[in-house]
């Protein structure tokens, strides 16, 4: 089976960076992805892909690139995890996972028996990975939990003992909003960053991953600082929008814009 570059790279000490790609298109995905990024995770929870688009942006990833492909599903939903990973994801950032079952459902689905209950038929899978992907797919793909709200911190020790789960995802904008703050990918409320602190440490500790959706090169460096393992750099809508803006500004003679028009 093709390896995992993502997971060696981790695991020789590299700081991991990550693009996002929200807008369905393979085009855009194949120079997307064509820009050094250590993977590119494809959103299907925030993002406006569907299932209809995640083979051919998978196929652009590849085509074009040595970023590992990964898919942020909608939800912990058995049919979702299973159709991607047999399309050709190498990871799974799973959404709103805040207790020790919804962490034993994502290994459920995304691991071949005996360790869980994944259906057999790598129908792309293989096709990119190898005609013994099945026998390695369990060591190879990556699952990652997202924890983003106050319920998770308080069961992270269970969510982090299950089996199967390879690290954690912090989305700190849900952090935030969970424990009544602004919404941000840069928090600056000490409680949040406490929790982020916790949920860190804690996962570093158990040989688990570590990674977090960033706003930009500056909090990555903080981020990576701090022991985060990957760190994910917006995506290529808020890229696109504050490139075209930025490019605009310089044209009138202006500044580069603080923010552009996109969430």
């Amino acid at each position: 089976m093709r390896p995992n570059a993502l997971k060696k790279k981790i695991a020789d000490g590299v700081r991991c960076v990550g693009g996002w790609a929200a807008i369905p298109s393979a085009f855009s995905t194949e120079i997307y992805a064509a820009q050094g990024w250590d993977y590119v995770t494809l959103d299907m929870q925030h993002g406006s892909i569907d299932l209809n688009d995640v083979v051919p942006m998978l196929q652009a990833i590849g085509a074009g690139s040595d970023a590992t492909p990964m898919v942020r599903v909608p939800w912990n939903d058995p049919a979702h995890i299973m159709r991607v990973l047999d399309a050709g994801a190498y990871g799974i950032v799973c959404p709103m996972i805040n207790t020790r079952a919804e962490a034993e459902a994502l290994v459920r689905a995304g691991r071949y028996p005996p360790l869980g209950e994944r259906s057999f038929g790598p129908f792309r899978a293989a096709q990119y990975g190898g005609a013994d992907y099945w026998q390695h797919a369990n060591d190879e793909v990556l699952l990652f939990a997202m924890i983003e709200t106050r319920q998770a911190v308080s069961n992270l020790a269970e969510i982090l003992s299950v089996k199967g789960l390879n690290g954690v995802y912090i989305g700190p904008s849900d952090l935030s909003f969970s424990m009544g703050k602004t919404p941000t990918l840069d928090p600056t409320d000490e409680t949040v960053l406490k929790a982020m602190s916790i949920i860190l440490k804690e996962t570093r500790e158990r040989g688990l991953i570590a990674g977090v959706h960033t706003d930009g090169p500056k909090t990555a460096h903080k981020r990576f600082e701090e022991g985060f393992q990957y760190c994910t750099i917006l995506n290529d809508v808020r890229l696109l929008a504050v490139g075209a803006a930025n490019a605009v500004r310089e044209a009138r003679g202006l500044g580069a814009a603080a923010a552009a028009k996109t969430y």
